[in-house]
């Protein structure tokens, strides 16, 4: 009687590797309030309210802060960011519509018109990584 017997090596594909995107924000210009970090995995979705993939609000603690989003698929990201330095949990506009808080994008994208496409800031995750993004006020 003969066996044949298979092994599989099961080895773990490159979606199971998990990341750590650490988001360092220079600029702020007070300690008031909070900066609301919202990072964004899904472009219909950027940069609407609510519809974050990881969000946190973070106290200012001087000019220079830093999050770490863990465990994180490789993929596409987006952050935005402002700082609600109020704490009314929005981001202030003037009336045109212009933050009158501080606000920034991945890839430090400036808008001139109108509010960033998801392509416009977006960055590919595939190892651990920074990104440094400027505020704005």
């Amino acid at each position: 009687m003969f066996f044949i017997s298979f092994f599989f090596v099961l080895v773990p594909s490159e979606t199971t590797k998990k990341y750590t995107l650490t988001v360092k924000i220079t600029g702020i210009k007070s300690l008031h309030g909070l900066v609301q970090i919202a990072l964004y995995k899904d472009p219909e979705k950027f940069p609407k309210i609510g519809q974050t993939y990881g969000m946190k609000r973070v106290k200012p603690m001087s000019d220079e802060m830093t999050y770490h989003f863990v465990n994180l698929e490789a993929a596409p990201y987006a952050v935005c960011l402002y700082h609600d330095e109020n704490n009314n949990d929005q981001c202030d506009k003037n009336l045109i519509g212009i933050p009158t808080e501080g606000y920034a994008f991945s890839n430090n994208f400036r808008p001139k018109w109108s509010v960033p496409t998801f392509e416009d800031c977006s960055f590919e995750l595939n190892k651990d990584m920074t990104v440094s993004i400027k505020m704005v006020y």
